[in-house]
């Protein structure tokens, strides 16, 4: 795992400062403490900074072909390089390492763009190719590895592992993007391709972007996507003994290294049969992780050390605090624009943990987005029964009237009583979904923007977001519609990007087997009836995990990975929230509605309401201000 930075020139061969292209690698230097180097010849500069997994000895980067002609800089692992080293030698490629990185310059000579339709793994890379005069980037499938960049007005573009290296270049445009705010207090993270500033970019899980010099330059290219068919026949048996082997197949692929190497386990069912498969591939115990809670309400790990007693892993638990909330300014100079998981907290821990006894982690994250496994699932599948049981051109008015006019109905059959489920009732399928998951509900984000900051939006609304993605979904069934859009927003912009920060902070390579792109599309293909079976989440993943994991793991309620934010405002932080949401920061950016913010705030410590996920998403906006004091909303002030 590294860190990545570098600049072209688009338009010629201009020289760029040595010294920028420094304090942008070594602003990262978390990201890789073993070994930087950087590469310059006119209009290209290529920054690297390693942490060392495979190939010790000879796996430096900026790395060459044979003749110097093409580098590459790489964050990620590609696991089946060992597959693909024979294929590019009987195709005359010569090796001079026995590093991952050297398959993708080869891979480029032999096949383009398109070599990235070779590679297993996760990856961010750049590539110079000065035969072509072309610039190349890529980025995984799912999103696992990030890919900051940015086009410039005078032709660079600048690219990094992490937003803070294109903060090093004078010339970005740093000014907030309203469209970005919306997103952030929707989704709780700014959501692919867009980023907090209006002048940079994320690359989206599975493009390319190449760049000819002197070109115009193109719109990113995706090179793949999941295609949820549903069509596959396998008996339940069938499918229950292949998912036990195509898990086995992931994590054995991720075990190559050459340093110390084992997994988090968090006493939850994906986690736990992670380190089950481990065990039955390692000779020696696995190296297990585990952070257990003072706050019993939050404390999982007696499940964990179940699994660790059964396979007899080398386990290390620390108890992390319920009052562990010193983090905030940290989690926001880490993540660089506005972030709002709370569960960052004790992800960062558990890094911390792990990096104290290994170099690389196996993790489970990827399961419940691929196997159903979200309450939030069941939930929308009920009422999309409901839904489905009038059409939408009746439930609109009807629901949507009720919804307005009755808080409460006593007088109706029992499902259709909450004011909310009238209101789901007169939604579509993804507004719906949206509504569910979103943060600030619209009214509420209505509400939290001031006029002239809801002007500046013109409009724009995050559910444009999932609208864009329903449009390659499989929007006949009903769970294949959900998965898919947390496999494009939810997975990418918060999973993926809160394991990336916490782990790299620590200097720390976390790999995700449950988000093999093969076994992705191979779960795809299943039935949803496999994957949600009544109140059952994650059905066949259970089914075949039953001979490996005990039921008390198997079978428990979900606990998921919380923070007691509505204990921590109410109380230890009652007083830094009120100087947060009140003060001069937030205030003076133009984009609240004070009047509102005063009402979110009175109405959780009065115990009226539970605001604790909105007042969370502000405290971290303000620090991530506070962090960013070069960053300006344009105009800074709305009327």
């Amino acid at each position: 795992m590294c860190g990545i930075a570098g600049l072209f020139d688009i338009r010629g061969k201009r020289d760029f400062d040595p010294g920028l292209m420094k304090r942008m690698n070594d602003i990262q230097f978390h990201r890789g403490p073993d070994e930087g180097d950087i590469y310059q010849e006119p209009g290209v500069a290529l920054g690297h900074r390693r942490l060392s997994i495979i190939d010790l000895s000879t796996g430096q980067q900026p790395l060459f072909n044979e003749d110097g002609s093409v580098a590459v800089v790489f964050n990620g692992e590609i696991y089946n390089y060992q597959e693909l080293v024979p294929e590019l030698e009987a195709l005359g490629h010569v090796f001079h390492t026995r590093s991952d990185t050297e398959v993708i310059v080869h891979a480029w000579e032999a096949w383009g763009e398109d070599c990235v339709q070779r590679f297993r793994g996760m990856f961010a890379f750049g590539l110079w190719d000065r035969n072509r005069q072309t610039f190349f980037m890529a980025r995984d499938r799912l999103g696992v590895k990030p890919l900051y960049y940015a086009l410039l007005d005078d032709g660079t573009l600048v690219f990094g592992s992490e937003l803070k290296v294109l903060m090093q270049h004078p010339g970005l445009d740093r000014r907030i993007d309203p469209q970005a705010v919306e997103e952030y207090f929707a989704f709780g993270y700014v959501a692919e391709p867009r980023t907090i500033f209006r002048g940079a970019r994320k690359l989206q899980p599975a493009e390319t972007l190449c760049i000819r010099r002197g070109a115009p330059v193109p719109a990113p290219r995706t090179y793949w996507d999941v295609q949820f068919t549903l069509d596959n026949p396998l008996t339940q048996a069938d499918a229950s003994a292949e998912l036990t082997e195509r898990l086995r197949e992931s994590v054995r692929l991720r075990m190559i290294a050459e340093v110390p190497l084992g997994a988090f386990l968090s006493g939850g069912v994906d986690s736990s049969a992670v380190v089950a498969s481990m065990a039955g591939l390692s000779a020696e115990p696995v190296n297990t992780c585990s952070i257990a809670f003072d706050d019993p309400a939050f404390n999982e790990s007696a499940f964990a050390q179940m699994v660790a007693d059964r396979y007899q892993t080398r386990h290390f638990v620390e108890t992390v605090k319920s009052d562990d909330f010193d983090l905030i300014d940290t989690l926001a100079a880490l993540y660089d624009e506005p972030y709002a998981d709370s569960s960052a907290i004790p992800t960062y821990r558990v890094c911390q943990l792990a990096r104290k006894h290994v170099t690389v982690a196996l993790s489970g994250d990827g399961g419940d987005e691929n196997m159903g496994g979200y309450r939030r699932y069941r939930t929308h599948l009920m009422e999309e029964k409901m839904r489905n049981a009038m059409p939408f051109g009746v439930r609109r008015p009807v629901f949507g009237l009720l919804g307005r006019v009755y808080p409460k109905a006593d007088w109706a059959p029992r499902v259709f009583r909450a004011k909310t489920t009238f209101q789901a009732l007169a939604r579509d399928a993804v507004q719906a979904y949206f509504h569910n998951v979103s943060i600030l509900k619209d009214d509420m984000r209505r509400s939290l923007f001031s006029a002239g900051f809801r002007k500046e939006l013109a409009g724009y609304n995050a559910i444009d977001v999932f609208r864009r993605h329903a449009f390659n979904a499989n929007d006949e069934d009903p769970l294949a519609l959900i998965q898919y859009l947390d496999l494009k927003t939810y997975l990418v912009g918060d999973i993926n990007t809160k394991v990336d920060r916490a782990s790299m902070a620590h200097s720390l390579e976390v790999r995700e087997p449950l988000m093999d792109h093969k076994l992705v599309e191979w779960l795809a293909s299943l039935p949803s009836a496999l994957k949600i079976k009544g109140q059952e989440g994650k059905y066949i993943f259970k089914k075949a995990m039953e001979p490996l994991l005990p039921d008390d793991v198997l079978y428990r309620p979900k606990m998921g990975f919380a923070v007691p934010l509505a204990r921590w405002f109410r109380g230890p932080l009652k007083a830094r929230l009120e100087e947060v949401v009140l003060g001069s920061t937030l205030a003076e950016t133009g984009i609240f509605n004070r009047d509102y913010l005063r009402h979110l705030l009175e109405a959780h410590q009065s115990g009226a309401r539970d605001y604790s996920s909105p007042l969370w998403t502000l405290l971290m906006f303000e620090a991530f201000l506070r962090n960013n004091s070069g960053a300006s909303a344009a105009p800074t002030v709305f009327a």
